[in-house]
């Protein structure tokens, strides 16, 4: 029987397909999206928080509950919880999607300039608005 599959919403490096192959997640149904009222967070990782009035940009794809949990069983991911929340799908519709956050934010002085580096190249990559992409790396 095939393992039921649902949809996750990546606003980091997870967004990239090269990325989640090599830890042998297959992701099916790309679609380019944001959510309403969050914030993308840098630290030494991305996370999202709430915040009235923002919008994060980022991807849906179609995982299985074994590939989600490969991706943040995986080391540094210990501290990432499920959340459900709705996403705007560039082309129009809105769907419900799982999203794995921190539940405190980075602090201020947190910074990993090469995970910065990374994300601002996947984000140009997938051709999100530009000024998006300066604001946050």
């Amino acid at each position: 029987m095939t393992e039921r599959r649902v949809d996750c919403f990546f606003y980091g490096l997870f967004m990239d397909e090269k990325i989640l192959a090599h830890n042998n997640v297959i992701a099916k149904n790309p679609r380019r999206a944001f959510v309403q009222d969050f914030a993308l967070f840098l630290g030494a990782r991305a996370t999202l928080g709430r915040s009235e009035g923002a919008k994060a940009y980022g991807v849906v794809f179609e995982l299985t509950h074994t590939e989600i949990n490969r991706l943040y069983g995986g080391p540094g991911f210990e501290k990432y919880l499920p959340e459900a929340i709705i996403v705007s799908i560039l082309e129009g519709n809105s769907s419900p999607a799982l999203c794995y956050n921190l539940s405190v934010l980075p602090a201020p002085h947190e910074k990993n300039p090469e995970y910065a580096s990374k994300l601002r190249a996947v984000l140009e990559k997938l051709e999100f608005p530009l000024e998006y992409v300066s604001e946050l790396c």
